[in-house]
Parts: structure tokens; sequence; C-alpha cells
């Protein structure tokens, strides 16, 4: 005679365990990934704002060079009626 082979509540259990732990390392998997990838554009745009803010930084700093040179500081002194007297100019060293 044969006989059928049931499933007894153990293996069933078993199997629903396995299923349900499958189930759970792929949805971690994607969400892990998906979190990855939204950090990633995050850095990347900040990286992008670095970068122009740099780039502004510099256009700023070479302004105020250009704005410091002696020919510029003779022009202004010379629209306020001010004189250029180099014996008046007293050189500040900053030591660090």
């Amino acid at each position: 005679m044969k006989r059928k082979k049931s499933i007894d509540n153990k293996e069933i259990f078993l199997i629903i365990t396995i299923i349900s732990f499958f189930v759970f390392t792929c949805v971690s998997i994607v969400y892990s990934q998906a979190t990855l990838s939204k950090s990633n554009i995050d850095v990347e745009k900040l990286r992008s704002k670095v970068d122009k803010q740099k780039k502004i930084n510099e256009s700023l700093n070479m302004q105020v060079d250009e704005l410091a040179s002696l020919s510029n500081i003779q022009e202004v002194a010379k629209k306020y009626g001010l004189s250029y007297n180099n014996d008046n100019i007293i050189v500040i060293e900053n030591k660090k």
C-alpha cells in the first residue's frame, strides 16, 4: 500500500519561515540600494554646489585683488582729492 506523504505542522512552519526570510532579505537589499543611491545623488548635488561656490569665491578674490591694486587705489585717491605719499605707508607683518 502506498501512503501519501503528508506535511506536518513543523515542516509548514519551516517552509514559511524560509520563504519569509528570503523575502525579507530581498526587500532589505533593495531598500539598502535605494537608500545608497539617494545618498550618492545628494553627495553629488553638494559637490556641485561646492564647486559652484568655489568658482564664485575665486571670482570675488580676483575682484578684491583688482580693487586693491596700487593703480586703482591711486585712481580712487585722485577722485576724492587725496594724495599718495609712499612715506606714509606702514607695512604691518602678520606673525603666525
